[in-house]
């Protein structure tokens, strides 16, 4: 039999569901799908997933097969490509809350083959943690302690693969639509990219030998190099599985070793999120709590615009959107207190900011990027409440103390300053020596917020 699987966000070989089962049935034909939509919502991630696939490739060589690539609409081409190998069978993932199975199981049959969908190798099963009454959690503490006490299936090693008697031609590893989306960017963040799934867990060896005793201090400083497992980015175009860092931490975590409860709670957080999108699918575009409905926030504005180029005169704001827009991440510290400001100080919606992100991040999750908007906006669930609004100069002091961080992202001489200019679109006519002054005082648009919270209770 030949079999396709098609890799959908799986960029690797290791504990991959879909591929174990197609290895099994017949000869497999790896498949990669480049949908131009995807490109043009999401640039930063679709560069983050172009630059794995030679990386993909080279793996696939190594065990005597290939990668084919074609660019299209998902359902066009997997009706094409199953009528043209003659394949029995497409196995491919489910389960992932950005992307629709809607049609592609028609398509395939009128291709000639079955579509086998496989749930994506996270720790848990959707809907398998729930309260004594069996209701979902909506506070991540509770929820944390009980998956604690799950048993995390094994992840599965990487399956021995067949070929076929012909291969299919692919349209080779470039994604040009990626690269026409981020424009003068793609080369400025390639600098910042490490892809592939032997460099992922490389990483995570990395960490947890020499960082992850620190972990709980130093994630929340983002002057420090590798504070953080750097893994957010490999996880999100599925380089590596949440099972496989669990169980190569588990060890640890049975041994008291410092920081691996502290890291391990940070993956659960990421079960969380998909727990929460499982629950309320529509959590990316509508207030997870009702009562936010009415909440005077502004949609798209001249002050929103200033922040995504990291103009608000805000030191600590700046410099993360100007991190963001080089490298594609953003410390959770100070997406923080980018997200506070830009839903508080300046009154603008959470989705806004959701979609900027989306745009912009290569380790965007559509989960975990609905789960924290609306969690640091206050309409979330377990959310940080519209009172606690962060003040970015204080914030500033306590994780920045000698401006090392706002320095690399804002003195005009520094590297950082200068990738930001030659990465920034010409239209935003970047002038590094040009001062920005904030519309209104950080105390000044507090109050404006609490007032405005105040009236949303009355």
């Amino acid at each position: 039999m030949t079999v396709i699987c098609w890799f959908r966000r799986m960029l690797r070989l290791d504990d991959h569901p879909a591929l174990v089962a197609a290895a099994r049935e017949g000869a497999v034909i790896p498949l990669v799908i480049l949908a131009p939509q995807e490109a043009r919502l999401r640039p930063a991630s679709a560069q983050r997933q172009a630059m794995s696939l030679p990386r993909l490739e080279a793996s696939l060589r190594s065990r005597h097969s290939r990668l084919i690539v074609r660019r299209g609409d998902p359902a066009e081409v997997l009706e094409a490509i199953a009528r043209e190998t003659g394949a029995d069978t497409v196995h491919t993932t489910t389960g992932f809350p950005f992307y629709s199975d809607h049609g592609l199981k028609a398509a395939v049959e009128r291709g000639g083959a079955t579509l086998c969908l496989h749930h994506p190798a996270d720790l848990i099963p959707r809907g398998s943690v729930t309260t004594k009454t069996g209701d979902p959690y909506k506070v991540f503490t509770p929820f944390w302690k009980s998956m604690r006490q799950c048993d995390i299936a094994q992840p599965l090693d990487a399956p021995s693969l067949s070929s076929p008697d012909r291969w299919p031609d692919s349209d080779g590893l470039d994604w040009p639509e990626a690269r026409r989306a981020m424009r003068r960017g793609w080369d400025v963040m390639a600098e910042h990219i490490r892809p592939g799934e032997d460099e992922a867990l490389d990483r995570l060896d990395a960490f947890m030998s020499d960082d992850m005793a620190d972990y709980k201090a130093n994630r929340d400083l983002p002057w420090r190099e590798h504070g953080t497992s750097e893994l957010s980015d490999s996880l999100a175009v599925g380089e590596i599985s949440a099972r496989r860092i669990w169980h190569r931490c588990l060890p640890a975590l049975h041994d008291g070793r410092k920081g691996a409860e502290t890291f391990m709670s940070e993956l659960a957080w990421r079960e969380f999120g998909r727990e929460l999108m499982h629950q309320s699918p529509k959590m990316d575009s509508d207030n997870w709590r009702d009562e936010w409905a009415d909440f005077p926030w502004k949609r798209d504005n001249a002050e929103a615009e200033a922040w995504k180029r990291g103009q608000t005169g805000i030191a600590m704001v700046d410099a993360g959107m100007r991190e963001l827009y080089v490298t594609g991440r953003m410390h959770n510290r100070v997406r923080m207190i980018t997200g506070s400001y830009l839903t508080k100080n300046l009154l603008t919606d959470w989705r806004v900011g959701l979609e900027w992100f989306e745009h912009a991040l290569i380790d965007w999750d559509a989960a975990s990027n609905a789960m924290n908007w609306q969690w640091v906006a206050g309409s979330g669930a377990d959310s940080a409440p519209f009172f606690r609004i962060f003040n970015p100069d204080t914030q500033a002091e306590k994780f920045d103390a000698k401006g090392r961080y706002r320095d690399f992202w804002l003195n005009p001489e520094s590297k950082g300053a200068k990738s930001f200019a030659e990465a920034a679109p010409e239209s935003w006519k970047i002038d590094l020596k040009k001062k920005h002054y904030p519309a209104m005082s950080l105390g000044e648009s507090r109050k404006r917020a609490l007032s405005a919270y105040q009236d949303l209770k009355g």
